[in-house]
């Protein structure tokens, strides 16, 4: 910074009685000259010029302080959070004469934590450090950690950020641990988590604006790209988030429609995944870009025409109506089979459940179905059903009237605050528990959070007017369980414990199965009529 630069800036300063301040490229052109107030200067949007990995933009801010402060916590989130070069402040002297600098720059470590080096004060003379040699050198040691940290996720690395209320603190521990799993589950290394209580919640950002730039500070730290949230976003929310970072912002709804993206894979799951999606992007359509305003304003711009977010909803709300129509066209199908099935007499056992509970492990022990059973979540997408056939060593004996075979179909795993719009692009899943004559509930008993995980499916099952129908409650994983766990929960329960993997475990629960099936009228009155869920 050339001393007439500082003088101009200071005498302006001092004739405004607010702070001013100019963007400077490195080529030595100022870019953009900023007016604020006596506090702090509100900086332009300078997009996205050279913000790749282990760059800066090539841009420093020079700027002035009043009262002869040193750089703020504004000045040091602008620094971080956009990338500059430099940020530079020069104290205004009463007399408008140039004052101490105070300068700052970002660094890949420091032994306090912290993301930049504060430097200063010092008399504008003093200082003869030769900033493009020093920049350079700093931008170099950026790009060369940033080829040596190693990705885990195929989908970028993320901060998780959870908000509650304080009637709701003592869930922040099993909520952030349920949206580790989604994350990892969808390809996201997870690299930092921040939890707020806040009464109440912010409306605009959630969290509050200071703990929102703690979190960017956090994520530059961390080379973190997403920024995921334990909760819902409205679209304003996640527009005034976006607009404040360069991060990509996601909520709860959209990780999980992304897992769905990524493990459907019949037609059918496919249809319902890019309905879901659709249906959540609609209402955000206006918050997304200010480049999808109307093509042009004024006079000659007025008539009929359509603006891009007119055409982009309108195109939108086309598709889908006509995805509804494939997708009750395949309802159809699917009602004709079940029919078909009903009329030849074969029983039918769902299972249901929370996701990860093990209901896919269950369906290959029994009937070496072959499905995809991993550690992770929403693992079965779309509907499988596979016959099982009784034995002699379940207990089968010729002429006891039971059934010798049945139908076992495994469903999509239930979670927490499941989106309305979800459940009912996923109706094919839950139509296929809605024919089934019983219900097998299977629990994770291992997990220290089963009451809630066994509530959270009992009151989905009842607003899909699926808690009439006969049910067993399965404690799966009784292996992993406190010793006895699974037992006691399953005598309180009136059910069974199994461990899904070892096929010796299970024979409690097909007898248990078997005699539920032949207690059951061989007339179809049972079944409740068809629904459009």
């Amino acid at each position: 910074m050339s001393p007439e630069l500082a003088r101009a800036l200071t005498e302006a300063s001092a004739a405004t009685g607010r702070q001013v301040g100019v963007l400077v490229h490195r080529s030595g052109t100022v870019e953009h000259v900023i007016v604020g107030d006596a506090h702090k200067l509100m900086l332009p949007d300078i997009g996205r010029l050279r913000a790749a990995e282990g760059r800066f933009r090539a841009l420093r801010l020079v700027h002035t302080h009043l009262r002869g402060e040193a750089l703020t916590r504004d000045d040091l989130v602008d620094l971080t959070r956009l990338r500059l070069d430099v940020v530079a402040a020069i104290h205004v002297r009463p007399d408008g004469g140039v004052g101490d600098v105070y300068w700052a720059h970002l660094v890949p470590e420091n032994p306090s934590g912290r993301m930049w080096r504060e430097e200063g004060p010092l008399p504008l003379h003093r200082v003869d450090e030769d900033f493009l040699a020093m920049i350079r050198a700093v931008e170099d040691e950026f790009a060369r950690a940033a080829r040596a940290s190693s990705r885990v996720g195929r989908d970028g690395r993320a901060v998780l950020v959870h908000v509650s209320d304080k009637r709701r603190a003592h869930l922040i521990e099993d909520s952030l641990r349920e949206l580790r799993e989604l994350a990892r589950t969808a390809g996201v290394e997870v690299v930092d988590e921040v939890a707020q209580i806040r009464d109440p919640v912010d409306p605009r950002f959630v969290l509050g604006k200071g703990k929102l730039d703690e979190v960017m500070l956090r994520a530059m730290q961390r080379d973190a790209d997403v920024l995921i949230y334990d909760r819902n976003l409205a679209p304003a929310q996640a527009s005034s988030i976006s607009a404040v970072t360069d991060l990509k912002v996601i909520d709860r709804t959209q990780l999980i429609l992304d897992i769905f993206a990524q493990r459907a894979e019949t037609r059918d799951g496919k249809l319902q995944v890019e309905l879901a999606q659709l249906k959540y992007m609609l209402p955000r359509l206006g918050q997304r870009d200010d480049a999808l305003s109307r093509l042009t304003g004024g006079i000659g711009g007025r008539g009929p025409g359509e603006t891009k977010l007119e055409i982009a909803g309108r195109r939108a709300r086309d598709r889908i109506t006509h995805l509804e129509a494939q997708l009750k066209e395949l309802a159809g199908q699917r009602r004709q089979r079940r029919q078909r099935r009903a009329r030849s007499g074969m029983r039918v056992a769902a299972l249901v459940g929370y996701t990860n509970a093990g209901k896919s492990t269950l369906l290959n022990t029994l009937t070496n179905a072959g499905v995809l059973a991993e550690d992770k979540l929403f693992a079965t997408l779309d509907p499988r059903s596979r016959r099982l056939d009784f034995k002699a060593e379940h207990g089968v004996r010729e002429g006891d009237g039971l059934p010798a075979s049945m139908i076992l179909t495994d469903t999509v795993g239930f979670i927490r605050d499941l989106p309305k719009d979800l459940v009912a692009a996923f109706r094919a899943t839950f139509e296929e528990a809605s024919e089934a004559d019983v219900l097998l509930h299977v629990v994770d008993a291992s997990d220290a959070r089963c009451d809630d995980h066994i509530a959270t499916t009992e009151a989905l099952l009842e607003s899909l007017e699926l808690h009439r129908l006969p049910r067993i409650m399965v404690f799966n994983k009784s292996d992993l369980a406190p010793l006895g766990a699974a037992a006691s929960m399953a005598r309180a329960q009136q059910g069974v414990s199994v461990d899904a993997r070892d096929v010796r475990t299970l024979g409690p629960l097909l007898a248990r199965l078997r005699h539920t099936l032949g207690g059951l009228r061989d007339d179809a009155a049972h079944l409740p009529p068809h629904r459009e869920l």
